[in-house]
């Protein structure tokens, strides 16, 4: 196509034999080149580190050591070899909260119990909150993967954490039923710090007009493929990283694993790391 714009190679040379060969080598190596590499982006566990400031109201709690993921997908094909790394990787970190952002579970399989023991083994000071995401099955069998894991799963309810912050999940945008951002933030005292956990980075503007301090969402796995990634970036607001929005400071995780094809050529297999000062 390039060829076809700018005439960077003459026409009858292209239909030569030997030229043909040649690009069709290159087409090759090419392609096994970018999958290769998007198989091993996909499998290597990277920390985004970021430092924020938030009022702390009248809490008394000074900083805070915030560790986010999203999208695990769990099901039968995971290795227990990349939970594995994801539990060193974040008790390398060391954070105080571990909060997962949907998506975590998808299937069942014989290895489900070994995810639960695994992530069950994580300690941080103030425990481990998540929300439901539009993979994640619904039902018992659910719940108590995340209860025996260790996760509190909030699901339009608030959480007051040692009445220092408070930790508002909301219930995955496809739930017509869930609770509008102001009414879950209504739930939540004004008087100490709010978090949001939402799965959808769907609705910025709403957040940002409530008294939430720090909003965290996943589900868009930064397109996963490019140039996907692209397109999310019109699709949202924010579609990976960091944003602020009045008082609220917003981050979006391209994912911890993928959905469809374990190959990543856009974005990364990330566990977000925020430091907070409170001031």
């Amino acid at each position: 196509l390039v060829n076809l714009a700018f005439r960077i190679v003459q026409w009858d040379r292209v239909k030569a034999w030997k030229f043909r060969r040649v690009y069709f080598a290159c087409v090759l190596v090419l392609s096994a080149l970018v999958v290769t590499g998007g198989i091993i982006n996909f499998n290597t566990i990277r920390i985004s580190g970021y430092k924020i400031s938030c009022a702390a109201r009248s809490s008394e709690i000074k900083k805070l050591r915030i560790a986010f993921v999203s999208d695990f997908h769990l099901e039968k094909s995971v290795p227990a070899g990349f939970v594995w790394r994801f539990v060193k990787k974040i008790n390398d970190v060391n954070p105080d909260i571990l909060l997962y952002g949907g998506d975590v579970l998808e299937g069942r399989g014989e290895n489900i119990q070994d995810y639960e023991k695994l992530l069950g083994s994580i300690r941080p000071e103030f425990g481990m909150f998540g929300v439901r995401g539009n993979h994640d099955r619904i039902g018992e069998e659910n719940d108590n993967f995340f209860s025996r894991a260790g996760i509190i799963l909030l699901r339009d309810s608030v959480a007051v954490i040692d009445h220092a912050f408070s930790i508002a999940g909301r219930e995955e945008a496809g739930n017509h039923s869930r609770m509008s951002a102001q009414e879950i933030a209504a739930e939540a005292p004004d008087s100490l710090p709010l978090i949001v956990i939402d799965h959808r980075p769907t609705e910025p503007d709403q957040i940002s007009s409530t008294h939430a301090d720090i909003a965290f969402s996943g589900h868009t796995h930064d397109g996963q493929l490019f140039p996907l990634n692209f397109y999310l970036r019109k699709v949202y607001q924010l579609s990976h990283g960091y944003m602020r929005k009045g008082n609220t400071h917003f981050f979006v995780s391209s994912g911890i694993r993928l959905w469809g094809p374990r190959v990543r050529t856009a974005g990364k297999s990330e566990i977000m790391v925020i430091d907070v000062d409170f001031h």
